[in-house]
């Protein structure tokens, strides 16, 4: 859409005229006005003389009007488009080790195990973190980085739908989850570092203690939040029937909790899809994404235009003055 930034600036246009009318009086009485272009003024001036044909009339008239068009700023605006905002740097660290196969979950009424309400209820929050930068940490054996750091939260979430259990082994470093996603986030702006590790046991794999790599964290300013996954209580059915067992008598909750008071951050504990789908709406509200309401509409000036042409069209009466006085120069 094409429009002037400062349309009002239009209302000069009849200054030369008045300039023009009052001048004359002006310079009998042996003013000291000056101004900076003497040939359009002078033009002006005899404006109503009926010695200037149309042509000498019309020709400062339309530089004048240029030069107005130019202060003008005319701009051609594009289209409304979303300002790219910097938001959180979030990394989530996820267990996929073999005991996330655990089916002591509800989907819609249905059982599911930890690794499908893992996948549910985080791709959710994934899609709500519009500008942040959003990556993707799976661990079971060892820690892999799946997906970096970036501002497309829809791949992020479709690597997470792509995953699978045991892709990373089936045994859990928790350590060295903590310690990649702390490497990945050194490089970043202290105040927006996080990361949210969700795990449904104890370490028993990788090279870097877990409390190590919370104290390095917390070193290098990385905020934690850790969330404890799995039921307390499960039907299970063996040769003298079904009995109640606890499939979370290995989930490190101590180890968790002094993991994220290191750092500044919170454990949560999710025993149902409904309690793990509050989690990340608590973590939204304790780290809310950037705001992605702001709108810009880029502007290209094009004031160079009609300030080019004026000032051509103002330099050609003095071309056209040069080549009538050269061939009396000549004949001289």
């Amino acid at each position: 859409m094409f429009e002037f930034a400062w349309p009002w600036l239009f209302l000069l246009l009849p200054l030369p005229w008045l300039a023009a009318r009052w001048l004359p009086a002006s310079a009998e009485q042996g003013s000291a006005l000056h101004l900076p272009y003497a040939g359009v003024v002078d033009a002006l001036s005899a404006a109503s003389s009926s010695r200037r044909d149309a042509r000498q009339r019309l020709w400062p008239w339309l530089v004048w009007c240029l030069l107005l068009a130019a202060v003008a700023r005319p701009q051609w605006i594009g289209e409304p488009a979303d300002l790219p905002r910097s938001g959180r740097e979030l990394l989530l660290a996820l267990d996929v080790s073999g005991s996330m196969n655990i089916a002591d979950m509800s989907l819609g009424g249905r059982q599911a195990t930890r690794f499908q309400a893992m996948q549910a209820i985080i791709g959710d929050f994934i899609e709500r973190r519009g500008g942040d930068r959003v990556g993707l940490i799976l661990f079971g054996s060892n820690a892999y980085l799946l997906t970096p750091l970036t501002f497309d939260v829809k791949t992020v979430k479709t690597q997470l739908e792509e995953s699978v259990v045991g892709l990373a082994g089936r045994e859990t470093a928790i350590g060295d989850a903590l310690g990649l996603a702390v490497k990945r986030l050194r490089d970043r702006p202290e105040a927006q570092r996080v990361v949210v590790l969700l795990t449904d046991g104890v370490n028993t794999a990788g090279e870097i203690d877990p409390r190590k790599a919370a104290e390095l964290a917390a070193a290098e300013k990385v905020k934690v939040y850790t969330v404890g996954l799995g039921s307390e209580r499960m039907r299970v059915d063996d040769f003298f029937g079904s009995r109640t067992v606890n499939p979370s008598a290995d989930l490190d909750a101590g180890l968790l909790t002094e993991m994220a008071q290191k750092t500044g951050g919170r454990f949560f504990r999710a025993r149902d899809t409904q309690e793990l789908a509050g989690i990340y709406r608590d973590i939204d509200q304790l780290e809310p994404a950037a705001d992605q309401s702001q709108r810009y509409r880029p502007v290209d000036e094009w004031f160079h235009l009609p300030l080019g042409l004026a000032l051509l069209l103002a330099l050609l009466p003095a071309l056209s003055l040069r080549r009538r006085r050269e061939p009396v120069e000549s004949a001289a």
